[in-house]
This record gives C-alpha cells, structure tokens and sequence, in this order.
C-alpha cells in the first residue's frame, strides 16, 4: 500500500469571506475553500483511493486569535470563548469541514493537528471534541512536536521568546474564577495592538520583510507610521511595567524578546539546531508563511510550507504580492528505507472567475 503524509500550515481561517449579513470580511485571511476542496479530494481518490494518507495540520489553520467573541477581541479567553470562535470559523467555512469529513471517512485517511500560536485554543478538550465531531474522526492532536522516521515537524513559533508557550503551564488557574489561555507575548500584542491597525489597514501584517516596509511607512506614509510608532512605544511600555494575573511574564523573558528584536524571523537556525540530532533527517516548519528548502549535507533536509494567504514581498527578488499555495509530501519508498520530503504547489481546476481578495 502506497503511504504518503501531506503538510499544511498557516491557512488562518477566520469567519469567513462573507458575513451573515453578505458583507465582506475585511478580516478573513483564507480565500481559497474550493482550492482547498480539491486538495483533499485529489488526495483521497482515484491513485490514492487506496493509499494510506496522513494529512498534517501544522499550526495557524484556524485563526482564533484574529476571530472576535461577540463583537470583541480579548486576552482573557476561556475554553467557552474559544469554543464559540471554533464554532464561528466552522459555520464560514463549511464546506472545507464536510470535505475534511469525506477525507476522514475513506479508508487510510487520518488527520493529524498541531497548534501554533494563532490556534493555541486548540488546547482546550472542548474544542478538540467539536472539531473530531464535525470531521467525523478522533484527529490526533499535537500540542508542540510531531516526530516519526527521522521526521520533526512542529509549528515554528516555539523558537522566538515573543512567540514561545510555556509548555508546563498552557493554561492560567491562580486567582481567576476560571481557566484562561496563558498567552504569549506577542499574541497580546497582537490582539491589543496589531487588531486595531488591520482595520485601518489590514495587509499590515501580511509584509516581509517588515523592515524595509517601516522605511518605506517613514517615507510614503509619514504620518500614520510615525503616530503608530509612538503608539507601539508607549504600548510596550504600559505592557512592561503592568502586573496582571491574566498573563505571566518574567522580566528574564521581556528581556529576550527585546534582545531578538527581529520580527516575523526566520527559522533556518532553529532548523539547523533540530537537525544536529542525529535521530533526524527532515525538519519541517511553517509560521513564516515564506515557503523555503535547504539542504545541509546530503541527509540534512530543512522545509517551510508557506502559507496559502496572500503575502507581499518587499524584497527585490520577489518583489510584489505572492500567493503560492505550497505544502509539503512526505513519500516511503516501496523498497523501504527513509522518507523523502519535497515542497510542492497545489494548482488545482481552473476556475473562470473568483470573487477578488480585499
């Protein structure tokens, strides 16, 4: 029997394109339903109808973050909170679910979920119950690390301390009338910061690299960088000197995020320091959303899926606006022997006509 696994990351669904009302959603990131339809369907019949076929979520699928509870976006966030985001993103995207249903149900197929930092609510035994219910399967839920035959995967976002979950407390208890999600650092930027410029400009977060866009924010768009720059100053400040039992953060901690200053980093090092194990020959990452393959030494093989969202790239040498709907197919050799890698696009049907991405 033919025995592939499929990686995916960083699809950030949200409540959809459309609202209830049929306005558009300035705040859906994931345009790509029927595309992605199709995936599974290609992945699950005819050839691989009878193959065995692991699809691997790796992080950032769901956008739970981003997606509102009720109108609003908090940092104190529940497993009741979280359910409802699950809820909300599912009724806007339902038909990617019923497929992931029909994936599910064909012989071989298993789904495999591992949390990022956007879907950290995944956490929650409520949540993994109603996603195992509307795929029609028990989906093995990863919290950090995926590892199999020489193979590391994990989301990426534990190898930056702005992004980084304390594996031994995911949740806070002490002094709260209920649990609540122990964020990290850069998720209560996100939602106290971030949020309200994306409704004002909502690709902010969509550009690499960030630095040249700041420079160019200084030049082109002078006074709305520079009021936010200010902004995000005095945030960061507030933030630093304020005790709350609502997070944790140590000044050990604040102090690392300050010293790696990058934002949106790459993971190369990081893949680097996975594959000194000797135990592993492939490292597979995502949160980057820039899709990538390097090779150390014949035998040491690093990728990053990319993301299926739109992204713009200032750099010179892929200068514009990239949506490239990569992922990653991991292939056994009938003869036996280590799985091989390989980074793929997914074309799909041609379609005449989609509604435009706004």
């Amino acid at each position: 029997m033919k025995k592939v696994k499929l990686v995916i990351s960083d699809f950030h669904l949200g409540k959809g394109q459309f609202l209830p009302d049929g306005s558009i959603n300035i705040m859906e990131e994931f345009y790509f339903d029927d595309k992605f339809i199709e995936f599974l369907e290609f992945y699950s019949s005819g050839p691989y109808a009878e193959s065995e076929v692991e699809l691997i979520i790796n992080g950032d699928f769901l956008n739970l973050l981003q997606t509102d509870y009720k109108g609003h976006n908090t940092t104190v966030i529940t497993e009741g909170i979280d359910l409802y985001k699950v809820k909300a993103i599912v009724d806007g995207h339902r038909p990617v679910f019923e497929a992931f249903k029909r994936f599910c149900s064909r012989p071989g197929k298993r789904l495999t979920y591992i949390i990022g930092n956007h879907d950290q609510g995944m956490l929650w035994p409520k949540t993994r119950e109603f996603l195992d219910e509307v795929c029609g399967t028990r989906i093995n839920f990863k919290n950090i690390v995926y590892f199999f035959d020489g193979v590391h995967i994990e989301h990426g976002h534990q190898h930056e301390a702005a992004n980084r979950l304390n594996p031994k407390k995911f949740f806070l208890k002490q002094d709260l009338p209920e649990p609540i999600l122990n964020l990290p650092w850069a998720s209560h930027f996100f939602v106290n910061f971030i949020l309200k410029l994306k409704v004002e400009k909502p690709f902010i977060d969509k550009i690499r690299p960030y630095d040249i866009y700041l420079r160019w924010g200084l030049i082109y768009d002078t006074i709305f960088t520079i009021k936010n720059l200010i902004k995000c100053f005095i945030y960061l400040v507030k933030f630093a000197l304020q005790n709350d039992s609502k997070r944790e953060f140590s000044l050990k901690t604040q102090l690392q995020i300050l010293r790696d200053g990058a934002i949106y980093p790459d993971l190369e090092k990081a893949a680097k320091r996975v594959l000194a194990d000797e135990r592993v020959h492939t490292v597979i990452f995502g949160h980057t959303h820039i899709y990538l393959y390097r090779q150390w030494g014949k035998n040491k093989e690093y990728l990053n899926t990319g993301t299926w969202t739109d992204l713009t790239n200032l750099d010179i040498v892929g200068l514009g606006k990239l949506t490239r709907l990569t992922y990653a197919l991991i292939e056994y050799p009938e003869e036996g022997g280590r799985p091989r890698a390989r980074l793929k696009e997914w074309r799909g049907h041609y379609r005449a006509e989609a509604d435009v991405a706004v």
